[in-house]
């Protein structure tokens, strides 16, 4: 089993990477780091310079989760995906056989979130594998 963490380095994100690293310690299990990495529009050259900006940017932003992770004595596996953030943490939750899905939420209302479908509220209602959503810090 495994726990994984969607993860971009928003402040929610910061916040949730501390307890996925405290319940991946507590479970003895690996630390999967997930970037959703879905560049917007469908083809052509600009399609394909954006997704690799945005998948540089995941690989970049991962790199200071798997220190904090790793000085904690907790395994990692890093995956940039190429899809929308709920549903990369969906897919990879399915293939690392995860326990729980962590995510950072950004202290938006419930009514934002269900109105312009933000990742936690998506997550909710979409994943077969509970999901622990932290909130941001005051």
């Amino acid at each position: 089993m495994s726990v994984v963490l969607g993860y971009d380095e928003s402040p929610g994100a910061t916040r949730a990477l501390r307890i996925a690293i405290e319940v991946a310690s507590a479970f003895e299990e690996r630390l999967v780091l997930v970037f959703g990495a879905a560049a917007p529009g469908p083809t052509g050259e600009e399609y394909r310079a954006h997704q690799e900006a945005i998948r540089q940017a995941g690989r970049t932003g991962l790199e200071h989760a798997v220190a904090a992770a790793e000085g904690a004595g907790v395994d990692t596996t890093v995956e940039v995906i190429d899809l929308k953030p709920a549903d990369a943490l969906i897919e990879a939750a399915s293939r690392h056989a995860a326990r729980v899905i962590v995510v950072g939420s950004w202290g938006e209302s419930p009514m934002r979130g269900a109105l312009l479908g933000s990742t936690p509220h998506k997550l909710l209602h979409l994943s077969t594998v509970p999901v622990l959503c932290v909130p941001t810090e005051e």
